[in-house]
């Protein structure tokens, strides 16, 4: 739980909707975020979070500036849908006149994350994961980037993991879509993790011009942070360490990275914190992310007899599970708006809905055999890009395997044409790739039986 004031204050227990507002998770300037169970209907009992905007009750300047940040976060969730970037289910407003505090708050429901990355980093270095997760949290940017959207507060808070530890960026109040080569955002930012050129920049009526470069920076300094425990600047305050990023892009101040990093890492945080954007621009969240992939390249000790794909990535034997667990919410999520008086029952929705279609298969990412609790790519699933001797122990732990049984598989391996060999995946009933249940063609989706329960899988030439 964080530390930080509460912009919006709910009480445990009360109903927004058909939700139940829980256990406060955490709080920012601009909006509070707590847990949520939904009470009613055939999808009672999910599990969400509710961000609260304060949007209601302000001064006339303070409430355009607040619904310019809601209509930001907004406006990105519902346009743009990637792995990495956290799912929005729906939107309310708050209608009770009756606690003037809460009325006309903007309500996000958006799926749940265990914890953020400023939570995993206050418990000590996080080692070899450190370097997976910042694969991910590239992949986010990425996919950010390639929708037009730059975030503008890319900071470890702002970095979720949920509960099978994959990563989705989160808070999109500062982001801002590209109109030409730049964007405009609020005047607003986290010190350090602001680029050099925002830090003078000069704001009018649409907000201060910025770049995908300014993610760029900010990548640098948390992947300086996840791989070192430090910041990449001295000083004992923000405020000092603003000077010497100040200094550092006027030519008066070195860039001293520490000792601990290899030469590859040391360039590539060098290459994000270049002091002008037209400098950063030439490394794009797509270059970095080609330079990860290939600075955490390895070949595999163990070998199966069905030859595996010839190199796996440190990421492709990550499990990259569910991007939502979206169990039981049917055939489409609506986004509404929820208006009317409270009654007994919470308030009822007064505005049509607009259907917004879940991913289902399409969570798959290219390259990758995928396999879901429920039917028809549905609910929980994990991922690989290559071999898994034993999903619940090996490389590429399945946390959900020894539990529930696989319901539903897509293959969406690479195809001939791109040059792979082994494009069929073997799937088996006990670790260590014994006791051969089915093989699934590339690019083939199906549901398998209810008792299916696989424990380990391997690549081949054909089924």
């Amino acid at each position: 739980m964080t530390g930080r004031p509460v912009s919006v204050e709910v009480p445990e227990g009360y109903r927004v909707g058909q939700w139940r507002v829980g256990a406060l998770i955490g709080a920012g300037a601009f909006g509070t975020v707590y847990s949520a169970t939904r009470e009613s209907g055939t999808e009672g009992g999910q599990k969400s979070a509710l961000k609260f905007l304060p949007t209601g009750t302000c001064t006339p300047r303070q409430l355009g500036h607040l619904r310019d940040l809601a209509e930001r976060e907004v406006a990105l969730l519902k346009r743009v849908r990637a792995p990495r970037l956290i799912r929005m289910h729906a939107t309310m407003t708050v209608d009770d006149p009756e606690r003037p505090e809460l009325d006309g708050a903007t309500v996000l429901v958006l799926e749940r994350a265990e914890e953020s990355l400023e939570a995993l980093l206050e418990r000590g270095p996080l080692g070899r994961e450190g370097a997976a997760l910042l694969v991910q949290i590239c992949e986010g940017l990425q996919q950010l980037h390639q929708e037009g959207w730059v975030h503008g507060d890319l900071k470890p808070a702002n970095v979720l993991l949920m509960e099978d530890r994959s990563v989705r960026l989160a808070d999109f109040n500062m982001a801002s879509e590209l109109d030409g080569t730049h964007a405009y955002a609020p005047a607003f930012s986290t010190s350090d993790y602001t680029a050099p050129e925002l830090l003078w920049s000069e704001v009018s009526d649409r907000g201060r011009r910025i770049r995908p470069a300014a993610d760029i920076w900010a990548f640098g300094v948390i992947a300086h942070l996840v791989l070192t425990g430090s910041l990449p600047w001295p000083g004992g305050t923000p405020s000092v360490r603003r000077d010497v990023v100040a200094r550092y892009a006027r030519g008066r101040e070195e860039l001293r990275l520490a000792a601990g990093l290899s030469a590859d890492w040391r360039e590539l945080i060098a290459d994000c914190l270049a002091p002008t954007d037209e400098a950063r621009a030439a490394h794009n969240a797509h270059a970095l992310l080609t330079r990860l992939r290939g600075m955490l390249q390895y070949v595999p000790a163990q070998r199966s007899t069905a030859a595996p794909r010839q190199r796996l990535t440190h990421r492709s034997m990550l499990v990259v599970t569910a991007l939502a667990a979206l169990t039981g919410l049917g055939a489409a999520l609506y986004s509404v708006r929820w208006e009317g008086t409270p009654t007994a029952s919470g308030m009822q929705p007064t505005v049509s809905s607009t259907p917004v279609t879940p991913l289902g298969y399409d969570r798959c990412l290219p390259g990758n055999v995928c396999f879901f609790t429920e039917p028809d790519g549905q609910g929980r699933m994990c991922a690989w890009a290559g071999d898994e001797v034993d999903w619940l122990a090996g490389a590429a732990r399945c946390s959900w395997a020894d539990k529930q049984p696989s319901r539903s598989v897509f293959n969406n391996g690479n195809d001939t044409t791109a040059g792979e060999k082994f494009v069929d995946v073997i799937y088996f009933n006990e670790r260590h790739l014994k006791d051969r249940m089915g093989c699934v063609p590339v690019k083939t989706r199906t549901n398998i039986g209810a008792a299916t329960a696989p424990r380990s899988h391997v690549w081949t030439e054909r089924c």
